[in-house]
């Protein structure tokens, strides 16, 4: 019985123990879960980068190095310059005033200013000229001041010799400019002392003074004859916009022609009028009453094609028949081509009643040479 007793207090409380001290791990795994949840909903989080962050951890764990942020540099005019703080304003989630003016085109900046402010920055000194210049304008030799070459800043040859660009010299230290040179001394002497260049060189010039930007020759120039004359004539020559159409169709339909029958000239037929009027002007006094009161009925009747190569007509102008057909031969012999032109008739196609086209029909005669 003692045995019994002995025995039965010992046994329960062996048991015990052995179910206290399991009991009491489970408490202690479950403080220490709870407690580990609370530090995590305390914590703050980074659920918008879980990638990112767990870049960064990869990289800490395995010792590397993280990658340079990559850096772009604007460049913008002076008057663009923001403040330090400004790329920093504003939300994350909406548009910032420096992303808004970051993506406006930056204005552009003149040439010259860039090239002075790239100087600056490189320390690199303007070029310097001698008093006396001497050039090689497409193997023509000229001697002037620089004075001479500067007269009017906002040309060419002005820029060329301010020190801000590079010029070539040849063998003999010449400063060479690329351009054929035989009017180059009218541009000297226009720039020396204003002198115009006589009327036979007078379009050469001019394209010459086109090429170095010289404004105040080109205004003296065009103020002149035969520069004059030409703005007059083109006036006349606007009235029809189709002319320098039809001038290419003479040409092409006139080679055409020539090759085809291996002859030396070609011959077109070409219709030249001023009004659309089915009458001749001598005639017009006998019929005053169709001046003015056709109706767009009538008038269809009297819409046609004459059979010819070309048309030129109507035009509402002082200007005639003749002065349309001295334009034609006289652009024709600026191109090399030599035109002759004289009157065959009148086109005779019946339009209504007893009225005919009648007009006049010249024949235009193309040699080649």
């Amino acid at each position: 019985m003692q045995q019994n007793g002995s025995s039965g207090p010992n046994g329960s409380n062996g048991s015990n123990g052995s179910s206290e001290g399991s009991g009491g791990g489970r408490e202690r795994q479950e403080r220490q879960e709870r407690q580990e949840r609370q530090e995590r909903q305390q914590a703050p989080s980074f659920s918008p980068l879980p990638a990112a962050t767990t870049r960064v951890r990869r990289f800490i764990q395995e010792r590397r190095a993280l990658p340079l942020p990559r850096v772009t540099v604007v460049f913008s005019a002076a008057g663009d310059t923001e403040k330090p703080g400004d790329a920093m304003s504003g939300s994350s989630g909406s548009t910032t005033a420096a992303e808004a003016e970051f993506r406006k085109p930056a204005s552009p900046t003149p040439s010259f200013a860039l090239s002075k402010t790239l100087r600056s920055a490189f320390n690199t000194p303007e070029q310097e000229f001698p008093e006396v210049i001497s050039l090689n304008v497409g193997g023509t030799y000229f001697t002037t001041r620089l004075s001479t070459l500067r007269r009017h800043e906002d040309t060419m040859l002005a820029a060329m010799f301010s020190g801000r660009h590079y010029i070539p010299r040849d063998v003999e230290g010449r400063y060479f400019i690329d351009r054929d040179g035989t009017y180059f001394g009218d541009i000297l002497n226009f720039l020396r002392e204003g002198e115009l260049p006589h009327r036979e060189r007078v379009r050469a010039v001019h394209r010459e003074a086109q090429y170095y930007a010289l404004g105040p020759l080109l205004d003296s120039l065009e103020e002149t004859q035969p520069l004059t004359g030409e703005r007059v004539r083109q006036a006349f020559l606007d009235l029809m916009p189709y002319y320098r159409d039809n001038l290419e169709r003479i040409v092409e339909i006139a080679k055409l022609r020539a090759m085809q029958k291996k002859a030396r000239f070609a011959k077109l037929k070409i219709c030249v009028y001023k009004e659309e009027m089915p009458i001749t002007p001598y005639e017009r006094p006998l019929f005053n009453s169709l001046r003015f009161e056709r109706s767009d009925s009538e008038a269809k009747l009297f819409e046609h094609h004459c059979e010819v190569d070309v048309s030129f007509g109507p035009w509402e102008a002082v200007a005639d028949v003749y002065d349309l057909l001295h334009c034609i031969v006289s652009d024709l012999s600026e191109r090399g081509i030599t035109a002759e032109q004289q009157c065959i008739g009148v086109c005779d196609k019946h339009l209504i009643n007893h009225y005919y086209c009648k007009r006049p029909i010249y024949e235009f005669k193309i040699t080649w040479w």
